[in-house]
């Protein structure tokens, strides 16, 4: 992380990777695509940019024909990134709407670009006042902000051209300080760093002519000739030009040995210490050399990736910022990631820093007996010439005597596989020409003045080139989809692609493909990782080894539930302590690489050692606390879904007809929080619900929990996910015979079915729920499945018997004493009386509902009654009164993230603004219903959408566009078999013939 990344709030960077973070932690950017919009707007440093620029800059000519809708996607995930505490009412702060456009608000000096060019102007300013030291200073604290190619993980056209910008305002940076550090007789420290760049860039004349007067004033005159030489030889052959005037004069002057050329030496002032030095070394006669050490172990010869850190780390090394202390990078990680072959990588690449030497110690920090820090000072001293028989014998001062020995000394210290802070804190260097690296599972967070570095898994093309160079590049060139599979079943964990890649390579026989089947079995996978003497598991199981009980059981325990993460609430109810202990122990988890922090309050494993817990948990724990514990946990979402569903649906009687299990849940203070939760905690909820059906649990719980979640298919997300597990917990059920969970599970799934107007398979569902509902007594479920059998009638057009399933719903409703049931009954059959051509009927239904739902203070109600209260206005021609009620619903909804319902209301604006003949502000509704339907996968929705839309353009006059939108939407509803397809195609017969 760049040092500029580390201070509070937030900061931004395009020097280098897109890259943002909040008080020190790097931000989700997403997508490249998502990238590349934040950078256009950081790089117009808060002027806006309108959606067509933005379009044209990322997608270019490639632009697909849903762009503007994906750009404005992208916006709303970047305002929920840069600032996540937002409510849904309150106008975002940052990246605000400016017109139809977008502008991001920030402090310039949260910007590393912006820093970059206050920092350059500041230092011409220098320069023009004679001030070259310190415009060489600024010059390069302005150059280290720089972290590798501009604007990476950016795409589209404007990144490019702007890269190629900002890679040449970067060039002409280091050309300026090169002339300042020359001008001030820094030749000789420079001309190494004058040589990599003339290489990297051979064209440019006035970085080889830096180079040229630089090596002569080396007294290197044959190196500047020839740097000439090779220069033109290159432009010839390249350009077809000869050099420069500036470079041919320069040239002629190195032949010339014109005087000129030599640098003005700065005056020197003895200070008295100086001269003390020189006095007794004059009678003293010359110091002892002691022995340069070079105890490093060989590099790995096919060392791959990382590329970004190496240059972090050995311009951390170099003392950049560093201050005045010793540089130390601690790195830490989860076994088998890596750490030590980076460290000795980077140490060997370091090698010119330290003249020297380097000295090297495995601190055993994770075996049975840790190599004690007395031992290795005996180790370092006697590498520094000190005997055994002169060796104090404390720990103090054996520190004392290794710091002395270093203290006028560039050496490095590479302190490998260490325990703790303690282990290592008598080892390190105290003299700022020093430096140290540290490698340790846990995190040396206690250690003063250390660089924490928490080194991840590989990148997936880091990954694939690791397996390539082990396994034999032709191999995987051959198969790379294959060996992608393969990289990816290893979790991009080093050691894991090594050594499946060294069985690869050790058997010709077998080929890419025929590992992922071997590897996609987790229970034998980590079986597969082994070769020799090294294995996954092995690596693992020293990390485990130095829990005490409390962690080793919160490791296996917490390794038990399918999902992907878990959040610190639900892991208290795995492990059956509080919030606050269940925090505590997981954070010592995390303080030793065994598991990671995503993000405040959530936890995840890597994907090889939740492996490896599980396989402890197996062994450790009975079956019975094993399935206690899911149990608790399962109980835990139940209990919080429960209590989401009653704010969401408020004055709903399903949640207080939930089973419970004796856990507690979460708490809210409002229907957007609980919603909000709802929606982080989906994937971990519906992995619970797959445990409950795979392995035995509670069926009855699981399609509890299911039902609860039901606000979540207001929002059009997670649509897959519920047809799969709630059809897969529907054959359970049924298997064993669980009439109750049987039932919740055709209900929810005949919703789902519904979302995606499948009216056939959810009026079947709902029909058998319906019959189980009777059977079983349960009138709650049992008045919400008459209402949703009404619901698809009324779709299907069939009114009468829609209107007879209503009035089944609420004597159903009215029996159990559920006036919100009743009143949501009321207002939906308003439709069908319109549709029976009773519009005094409707409008009394409509009205009826809303009045309910205001009287028992339900939010959502009201919101559903005014939706339907404003159709029915709409279609009696009271079209203002329409608007307001639509208006008031649209702005619950899209607080409240119920993207399904913004659609419906988007659309029926656009119906309501056609009817009173103002096509501009229909269309403008319609293209934002379009985009809603498109987000969030609704074809029955994008249908209704283009069908208002080319309604709305005809009325404008773009009578080829209508036509368009129409014909999409005709062939949209006959796909889906909805009576709408019909009114379409009278609809374009209309326009022929007219």
């Amino acid at each position: 992380m760049p040092d500029h990344a580390a201070a509070d709030g937030l900061r931004f960077a395009v020097l280098g990777p897109v890259l943002a973070w909040c008080d020190g932690v790097e931000l989700d950017l997403g997508t490249p695509l998502q990238r590349s919009i934040l950078a256009m707007l950081l790089l117009r440093q808060g002027h806006a940019v309108t959606p067509d620029e933005m379009i044209d800059g990322v997608w270019g000519e490639d632009a697909p024909p849903r762009a503007l809708g994906a750009l404005r996607t992208y916006v709303s995930r970047l305002r929920t990134v840069l600032e996540p505490d937002r409510s849904p009412r309150t106008p975002p702060r940052l990246l605000t709407s400016v017109g139809r456009g977008y502008a991001l608000r920030l402090d310039p000096a949260r910007f590393d670009l912006a820093v970059f060019e206050r920092e350059c102007t500041a230092a011409e300013s220098d320069r023009r006042t004679g001030r070259a030291g310190e415009a060489a200073r600024r010059l390069r604290e302005a150059l280290r902000l720089w972290s590798g190619e501009p604007l990476a993980g950016a795409v589209g056209p404007y990144a490019e051209h702007q890269r190629d910008r900002l890679a040449e305002r970067r060039m002409g940076a280091v050309e300026t300080l090169m002339e300042l550090d020359l001008e001030l007789g820094r030749h000789a420290e420079i001309v190494s760093e004058l040589v990599a760049l003339a290489a990297e860039h051979p064209l440019r004349e006035r970085l080889r002519a830096q180079l040229m007067l630089a090596y002569y004033r080396c007294g290197r005159q044959a190196e500047a000739l020839s740097v000439f030489t090779e220069t033109r030889q290159a432009l010839v052959e390249e350009l077809g030009i000869e050099p420069g005037a500036e470079l041919a004069d320069l040239h002629r002057r190195i032949l010339a040995a014109d005087p000129s050329l030599a640098p003005t030496p700065p005056p020197v002032r003895l200070s008295p210490q100086d001269v003390r030095d020189d006095a007794a070394t004059a009678e003293t006669g010359p110091a002892i050399e002691m022995p340069r050490p070079a105890q490093l172990p060989a590099a790995v010869p096919d060392f791959t990736g990382r590329a970004g850190l190496v240059r972090r780390l050995l311009a951390l090394l170099r003392g950049e910022g560093a201050g005045e202390g010793v540089p130390i990078a601690a790195m830490s990680g989860i076994g088998g990631v890596g750490k030590t072959t980076l460290a000795v990588h980077v140490a060997h690449l370091a090698d010119d820093l330290f003249p020297d030497g380097q000295l090297y110690a495995d601190l055993r920090g994770y075996g049975a007996e840790p190599t004690a820090p007395e031992t290795a000072l005996v180790a370092f001293l006697r590498a520094l010439g000190i005997p055994m028989d002169v060796i104090p014998d404390g720990l103090a001062e054996r520190s004392a005597l290794f710091r002395s020995l270093l203290a006028d000394r560039r050496m490095l210290v590479l302190l490998d596989n260490a325990r703790d802070a303690e282990q290592v804190e008598h080892l390190l260097p105290g003299s700022a020409g020093c430096a140290a690296i540290i490698t340790s599972r846990g995190k040396l967070a206690d250690l003063p003045a250390a660089r924490l570095v928490d080194l991840d898994v590989m990148e997936p093309e880091e990954a694939l080139s690791l397996f390539a160079a082990v396994a034999g590049p032709e191999r995987v060139a051959a198969e790379r989809a294959a060996a992608m599979d393969v990289v990816a079943a290893c979790g991009f964990l080093p050691l894991a692609v090594r050594i499946v890649a060294a069985r690869l390579a050790s058997r010709p026989s077998w080929t890419v493909a025929s590992l992922v089947p071997r590897l996609a079995d987790e229970r034998r996978r980590l079986d597969e990782m082994k070769i020799g003497n090294l294995a996954v598991s092995a690596t693992f199981a020293l990390g485990y080894g130095q829990l005490d009980a409390r962690q080793a059981r919160a490791f296996r325990l917490l390794s038990l539930p399918a999902g992907s993460g878990i959040s610190v609430f639900a892991a208290a109810a795995v492990l059956d302590l509080t919030p606050a202990e269940a925090e505590d122990v997981i954070e010592s988890l995390v303080d030793a690489s065994l598991l990671e922090a995503p993000a405040p309050g959530r936890y995840r494993f890597h994907d090889l050692l939740k492996l490896f817990a599980r396989r402890q948990a197996e062994d450790a724990e009975e079956p019975a606390a094993r399935a206690l514990a899911l149990r608790r946990l399962l109980g835990f979402y139940l209990a919080s879904a429960g209590a989401a569903h009653r704010l969401a649906y408020e004055g709903s009687a399903i949640a207080d007809n939930l089973t419970g299990l004796g856990t507690l849940g979460h708490a809210f203070s409002s229907a957007d929080e609980a919603v909000a939760w709802l929606s982080a905690e989906a994937e971990d909820m519906f992995g619970a619900v797959a445990q409950a059906y795979e392995s035995d649990g509670d069926l009855l719980a699981a399609a509890d929990l299911l039902l609860a979640m039901e606000p979540l298919l207001e929002s059009g997300t997670n649509q897959r996910e519920f047809e799969q597990r709630t059809s897969a917990l529907l054959a359970a059920t049924r298997r064993a015979g669980e009439r109750r969970g049987e039932l919740r599970c055709r209900y929810v799934l005949g919703r789902v079915l519904f979302g995606a107007n499948r009216l056939a398979e959810a009026q079947a569902h709902f029909l058998a729920a319906r019959t189980l509902g009777e059977e079983t007594g349960d009138h709650i479920v049992l008045g919400e499945t008459c209402n949703a059998l009404a619901v698809v009638a009324g779709r299907r057009r069939r009114h009468t018997e829609a209107l007879e399933w209503f009035d089944r719903a609420t004597a159903v409703h009215r029996e159990t004493g559920n006036p919100a049931g009743e009143a949501l009954a009321s207002c939906y059959s308003a439709r069908d009386h319109l549709g029976l051509g009773r519009p005094d009927d409707a409008i009394a239904a409509a009205e009826r509902g809303l009045a309910v739902f205001s009287e028992i203070g339900s939010g959502a109600g009201v919101a559903r009654a005014r939706y339907h209260l404003g159709n029915v206005l709409s279609y009696v021609g009271r079209l203002n009164e329409a608007v307001v009620h639509h208006a008031e619903c649209l702005a619950f909804f899209r607080a409240s993230n119920q993207r399904v319902w913004e659609q419906r209301v988007c659309y029926r604006l656009a119906a309501t603004f056609i009817a009173a003949g103002r096509f501009a502000e229909a269309a403008r509704h319609a293209e934002q219903a379009l985009t809603v339907s498109r987000e969030i996968t609704h074809p029955y929705g994008e249908a209704q959408s283009l069908a208002a839309l080319g309604k709305a353009l005809a009325g404008l006059g773009e009578t080829g566009r209508g036509r368009d939108a129409l014909v999409k939407a005709l062939d949209i509803f006959t796909r889906l078999g909805s009576p709408e397809a019909d009114d379409i195609r009278t609809l374009l017969r209309e326009q022929v013939e007219t």
